[in-house]
């Protein structure tokens, strides 16, 4: 049951920031709910989950009037320039930003509406060719030029890790992307804060909460596994 599933990460999330020294109150847990029906994400809320993660805009837009109005609604996936529009107002936080071009006309709109969008930087740690996002070396310019958009704030990092069978091989990417966090706060820049780490998901987000996620992203940990034919 989704229930228990939601129970089992809530409990192993504990167990990770106990081993780091943290609260488990710094971690939130996203369920990515991707390509599963309504009814099993009413079924997550109910266990308690408020935030939920979707990859694509038609999706989040087809669910987000179908849930409470209380949930916290992730864009985790690529976002296209010409979706943004759809999401704006609606989503809680665009984890996926890796450009200047998609951040001006996250702004664009932003203005139109007149709302302040939260977004994250989308840094390729592992720098993989089939992943989307900036390199470590890239983030910190960008990051300086997005903080000067009006309609946005800045708040964070996001990567996807490579997918392995040991998650220990992922420890080093979130190492990295830590500290590339700390190096950009450091630099004090108005209109960024740096708060947000979001990375880890259901293979390595034990490790990356050890290694100071604040934001896990679970989908087939309490989903159980995708279909992909919708």
């Amino acid at each position: 049951m989704i229930k228990d599933k939601v129970a089992e990460v809530r409990n192993a999330i504990a167990d990770a920031c106990k081993k780091a020294g943290r609260n488990s109150s710094e971690v939130t847990l996203i369920a990515v709910s991707k390509t599963k029906p309504v009814p099993m994400l009413s079924e997550a809320y109910e266990a308690g989950c408020r935030d939920f993660g979707e990859n694509k805009v038609q999706e989040l837009t087809d669910k987000y009037g179908q849930l409470p109005d209380d949930i916290r609604w992730h864009m985790i996936g690529h976002l296209q320039r010409n979706k943004v529009k759809y999401i704006v107002g609606k989503v809680y936080l665009i984890h996926s930003v890796d450009s200047l071009k998609l951040a001006e006309e996250i702004s664009r709109e932003a203005v139109k509406k007149k709302v302040t969008v939260n977004i994250l930087i989308e840094v390729n740690v592992a720098e993989e060719e089939s992943k989307f996002g900036v390199s470590c070396a890239e983030a910190p310019a960008l990051v300086e030029k997005i903080a000067l958009l009006p309609g946005i704030c800045v708040k964070g990092l996001m990567t996807i890790a490579p997918y392995v069978e040991n998650a220990e091989e992922n420890r080093q990417y979130f190492v990295k992307l830590r500290q590339l966090c700390v190096d950009i706060k450091n630099k004090n820049i108005d209109n960024v804060c740096m708060d947000i780490l979001s990375m880890g998901m259901t293979g390595d987000y034990t490790v990356a909460v050890e290694e100071g996620a604040t934001y896990v992203r679970v989908g087939t940990g309490i989903f159980g596994d995708r279909n992909y034919e919708m």
